[in-house]
């Protein structure tokens, strides 16, 4: 989900819900601690140099139970940012914590927005020697012989 389409969604709800990707929410007092550019330039293991900007948003479970974050608050908060630190329409990253610091992509199901997972994976596999992954062969019916399966001499063991 990039900026332009939370700050649309943000107008149009009365509550902000974060869904885990198991399903759970996010308790309802959580804070957004940080909205932020985040620039990472790298070369992958195949030496092509790679430059990658995303929103960060970082939410944080306190003890304090007497505050909500407000759609219109957030909406703030993130025009905020965007014309301190000259963010474009980026792509947004979520950090939760969990047993450690989760990193999530970010959708919207109509009611919640929904921290999706993230994979990590090689950018360069043509030149790592990494085969394209290859679907299991398919069998016609009309080769499998009428033998019933189960018998001692059958066609599936």
């Amino acid at each position: 989900m990039k900026l332009s389409e939370i700050k649309s969604k943000l107008k149009e709800l009365d509550n902000i819900a974060f869904q885990l990707p198991n399903g759970t929410l996010v308790p309802n007092h959580f804070h957004v601690t940080e909205v932020g550019k985040i620039t990472k330039d790298f070369i992958d293991c195949g030496g092509t140099v790679r430059h990658e900007e995303v929103v960060n948003f970082q939410l944080w479970e306190a003890n304090d139970y007497n505050h909500r974050l407000h759609p219109e608050k957030l909406l703030h908060i993130i025009e905020l940012s965007q014309k301190t630190l000259n963010i474009d329409d980026l792509e947004i990253e979520v950090e939760y914590q969990g047993e450690t610091i989760g990193k999530f992509g970010l959708d919207f199901n109509g009611t919640n927005f929904l921290l999706t997972t993230k994979q990590t994976d090689c950018l360069a596999k043509d030149n790592c020697g990494i085969p394209e992954k290859q679907s299991k062969p398919k069998l016609q019916l009309a080769d499998l012989s009428d033998e019933p399966c189960c018998s001692p001499d059958g066609n599936c063991c």
